[in-house]
Order: C-alpha cells, then sequence, then structure tokens
C-alpha cells in the first residue's frame, strides 16, 4: 500500500504522463531517479493506452473504420478514467486491461 507522502510526491509526474507519449516519456525519465510508485504505476497504465491508441489506429486503417472508432473511443474514455484518478490521487487500474498493464510493464518502477 502506497503512504499518502508518496502519492503526493508522485501526483505530478503521474499526470504528467498522461499528457501525450511526450509526457510519459518524462515521467519516466523524471522517476528514474526517485522510482516514485505512484508515479510507475500511471506510467504504467499511459504505456497500456499507448498501445491500445496503436492498435485502434492500426483496426481502424486495416480492418475496418467503424470498429476503430470503437476501440479509439474506449481507449479515449480510458485515458479519461486514468487521469482523473491519478488527480484525484488514487491507483486504480484501467478497467479490464489495467492489471495487464501493471503485469506487461512491471519493470517500469
Amino acid at each position: 500500500m502506497m503512504t499518502e507522502q508518496t502519492i503526493q510526491e508522485g501526483k505530478t509526474m503521474a499526470i504528467v504522463a498522461y499528457i501525450t507519449f511526450v509526457g510519459a516519456i518524462i515521467a519516466i525519465i523524471m522517476n528514474l531517479e526517485k522510482k516514485n510508485p505512484f508515479t510507475a504505476f500511471h506510467i504504467r497504465q499511459m504505456l497500456g493506452l499507448i498501445i491500445m491508441l496503436i492498435f485502434s489506429n492500426l483496426v481502424e486503417k486495416y480492418v475496418n473504420s467503424w470498429l476503430g472508432t470503437v476501440f479509439w473511443v474506449i481507449t479515449f474514455v480510458s485515458w479519461l478514467f486514468g487521469i482523473y484518478h491519478a488527480i484525484n490521487s488514487e491507483a486504480k487500474p484501467i478497467p479490464v486491461l489495467g492489471e495487464k498493464f501493471q503485469e506487461w510493464f512491471k519493470n517500469i518502477n
């Protein structure tokens, strides 16, 4: 369990992680030294969202534009979920895939 102090120290970088791909890179670099678990949690969530976005773009381009749009909307709503919980100092995984993102990117700490 994360302490309130750990969450508050990592909150800004957790939010930055959700601000585009560049924000995720900045958060990763900034968190290399401090290794804040709250920031790392949200970085892993955002990396998963980036994969979801790439997947939705590929589906839209090569499979079906309507299906790709549906995946994009799901990704966008998931992004809103993630940034909302970062702002509210909560480490809640994105529904359905959030736990998988934590597992897949466990080396990001």
